[in-house]
């Protein structure tokens, strides 16, 4: 079943690269990083497998989660359109007033 229902699998996927994806692919390189300089070894240059698979990993974390973000968008969205479909009059048309309407007239002082 996963974190998302069936329902929210209609949704467009998120792109491979947004912020999610890219701010946990960071976390996860930061921490390969962290552990290489807590064991005394260069941190550029020893364990690429590390960085590369604790980046991917956060990569894929980043973009589930984003899924599941924009799920829950949606039907906090969904919800809120059947709200005010179900109660107009608390939705009411304002009026439309020009821009002269709100902005007061212009009296230089000298």
């Amino acid at each position: 079943m996963g974190w998302i229902p069936d329902e929210g699998k209609g949704l467009p996927p998120p792109g491979v690269v947004n912020r999610n994806s890219f701010w946990l692919g960071g976390m996860g390189w930061c921490a390969a990083m962290l552990h290489n300089a807590i064991n005394h070894r260069p941190p550029l240059k020893s364990g690429v497998h590390r960085q590369v698979l604790l980046t991917t990993i956060g990569w894929f974390l980043g973009y589930h989660l984003t899924k599941y973000e924009n799920y829950v968008h949606a039907k906090l969205d969904r919800e809120m359109n059947e709200y005010m479909k179900l109660h107009p009059d608390d939705f009411a048309p304002k009026e439309k007033k020009t821009f002269a309407e709100i902005v007061e007239p212009f009296i230089p002082v000298r």
